[in-house]
């Protein structure tokens, strides 16, 4: 039986998250032939620290777009989760050898132009379900306005990140033909500010502790971050009226890298000039102005991969209140948190065209996820001290 077409056959469900947690039965067992492929950046944390943020955020983002590439070209669909210093992707068997090339030459690329080491690794859903661990997904279009993502419950990404990260699934090194696409990488936005009404920009990360009622508990999760924060669309870092173009050559140059993995002067300056064209494209023409409508709705703010992370903003008050809850809950045990406070929010873009066929990666100015993986990971290190 061929599988390919497993994710982009799943109904697209339109009821509240929170409620969809509360039926499992809306979740498909992902096939066993399909493959885990992870991406995530070294020592980001230091890379932080050395003023790379950008280049962090946009080789994580260029890690989906070079599978998602492929996948067009075959006409699949595959589910991703963006993580700020790295990717999760689910691929079918047909395509994930060419994506696991391709992310080989990202690697180097990355190495190269940017001095960063990009961990790829793949791990068979087969070897999950083989420890008796569980892996569901189900697609929800979480805002009513085609913003649909993957929501995956069980342990099994989670699983098959810790084999990745302990070394014994790494990706090879490329050969000499192999290549990589990266059309429809873009970095042209200047970091956003945080919408009016609104003081920061948060990046909230949860793990939760009981697997035997992760949905619950999720879903217990999106319940108070709405309550507190308010629905998708309210709470989005993302505003039409705080996007600004970076028109600065060091900007581009920085697409140009990660993309071409090389620089090129005839890339630079078309680019460039597109950009000083651009605001004009946007305030004047109606295609730019349907175009940052989109973005805006299309803006990549929820991942929930047996997880939860999430950008948002809204103030300090809010914030308070949101912290409040979230420690009760892991004071019972429930669930661990982190969160980093940013001033602003930045954002790659995957642009296949200017309608409809784009996606927007967000995370916290300053590298916003990587710091709230630390800081957890810190807390999930010190409940395991505790324990011993």
């Amino acid at each position: 039986m061929n599988t390919a077409r497993f994710y982009s056959g799943l109904p697209v469900h339109t009821a509240a998250l929170s409620e969809l947690m509360e039926d499992e039965t809306q979740f498909s067992a992902v096939p066993e032939d399909w493959h885990v492929i992870l991406t995530d950046v070294c020592k980001s944390t230091q890379a932080l620290s050395d003023g790379k943020h950008q280049q962090v955020n946009l080789v994580a983002a260029g890690s989906i777009i070079a599978a998602l590439n492929i996948a067009h070209r075959e006409d699949v669909e595959l589910p991703f989760f963006f993580g700020g210093d790295g990717a999760t992707l689910l691929a079918p068997p047909a395509i994930a050898d060419a994506i696991e090339a391709a992310l080989r030459v990202h690697r180097e690329n990355t190495r190269v132009n940017f001095g960063l080491d990009l961990r790829v690794g793949r791990v068979a859903v087969a070897d999950i379900y083989r420890n008796n661990v569980r892996l569901t997904i189900a697609k929800v279009d979480v805002n009513h306005q085609g913003l649909v993502i993957p929501v995956a419950l069980g342990e099994g990404l989670l699983h098959a990140e810790r084999i990745i990260k302990d070394g014994d699934a790494v990706a090879a090194a490329p050969a000499e033909s192999e290549t990589v696409d990266l059309e429809g990488m873009e970095c042209r936005w200047d970091s956003i500010p945080p919408p009016a009404n609104t003081q920061e920009v948060v990046c909230l990360l949860i793990t939760v502790r009981r697997p035997e009622r992760q949905a619950a508990i999720i879903a217990g999760v999106l319940k108070e971050i709405e309550t507190t924060y308010g629905p998708l669309a309210q709470r989005s870092p993302v505003s039409r009226l705080a996007l600004k173009l970076d028109k600065t050559v060091g900007k581009i140059t920085t697409e140009m890298r990660a993309r071409l993995g090389r620089f090129d002067f005839t890339y630079l300056a078309e680019n460039w000039l597109r950009t000083v064209a651009g605001g004009l494209y946007f305030a004047f023409n109606r295609e730019g102005s349907h175009y940052l409508d989109r973005l805006v709705q299309l803006s990549d703010t929820l991942m929930i991969d047996g997880r939860v992370t999430t950008v948002m903003s809204g103030t300090a008050g809010q914030r308070q209140l949101l912290v409040a809850a979230l420690t009760g809950l892991e004071q019972k045990g429930d669930l661990v948190f982190a969160l980093q406070v940013c001033s602003a929010s930045v954002m790659s873009c995957y642009v296949r065209d200017r309608r409809d066929r784009h996606v927007h990666f967000v995370d916290g100015l300053g590298g916003g996820y990587t710091q709230a993986s630390s800081v957890l990971k810190k807390k999930l290190a010190q409940q395991v001290v505790g324990a011993a």
